[in-house]
């Protein structure tokens, strides 16, 4: 009788995103880079009730290893009974301008799913990493390698550096929306096997300045990295003790 292998959940995972706090917001921009690291937020999602339900849906999804389309079949039920689906007006409490707004939708809970466990497995990752350091020095930064991989991430496809080089406190992925990029870790002797160039200089693209509409700060991003997701998610959990 052959055995049978189940997955185990992603300890480190599951308990950073059961760290963070919640954070009502207006717009995504409300709650900046790092600050993603401390809390949970939904853009649009200004009562509690319904920021809990969504937290609790992913929690479940991340802890459960749930498909997208089982989270979508459990969690939009819940959000039309409290009236947090398709489009309504809603007051901005910065400006205090009444919008008709998107709400729940496909899309939105899409996104929701994907990013939410996207960056809570980074974290995770980031602290098996430095457990591991020691014997697996380096990171190499790889792509999907498909048609929809950003031309950005295909040239940094490959960059092999140091866990502890700077470079990653600005490009651990996920490096923007729908990033779906990581890093493999590994020894010198892999890399050397590999024919990686260690500590090569990874290919700079412009940098460009992005002007958070919701504070009025700029920030100066290398291009291909997306506007607030410039910062190592699991350095910042760890720093804040989120993680270890």
């Amino acid at each position: 009788m052959p055995v049978q292998l189940t997955p185990l959940p992603p300890e480190e995972a599951i308990r950073f995103f059961r760290s963070k706090g919640l954070a009502e917001s207006f717009a995504w921009q409300d709650v900046w880079e790092e600050e993603h690291a401390r809390a949970f937020t939904v853009a649009k999602a200004m009562e509690r009730s319904v920021l809990e339900d969504i937290r609790a849906a992913v929690d479940r999804a991340l802890a459960d290893g749930t498909t997208f389309e089982t989270f979508k079949a459990e969690l939009r039920p819940r959000l039309e009974a409290q009236g947090w689906w398709g489009r309504r007006e809603m007051t901005d409490p910065l400006t205090g301008e009444t919008r008709d707004v998107q709400l729940g939708s496909p899309r939105r809970l899409k996104t929701i799913f994907d990013m939410n466990l996207r960056s809570a497995y980074a974290a995770g990752r980031w602290e098996r990493i430095e457990e591991s350091k020691a014997l697996l020095p380096l990171l190499v930064f790889t792509t999907s390698g498909d048609a929809r991989v950003r031309p950005e991430h295909r040239a940094w496809d490959g960059v092999c550096l140091p866990v502890d080089d700077p470079w990653w406190n600005t490009h651990y992925p996920p490096c923007d929306w729908g990033c779906r990029c990581t890093v493999v870790q590994i020894s010198a002797r892999v890399a050397e096997r590999r024919g990686l160039d260690v500590g090569a200089a990874p290919p700079k693209f412009p940098p460009k300045a992005y002007t958070n509409p919701r504070t009025g700060e700029v920030t100066v991003i290398e291009t291909g990295i997306g506007p607030g997701f410039s910062y190592n998610v699991g350095r910042v959990a760890a720093a804040v003790g989120t993680v270890f």
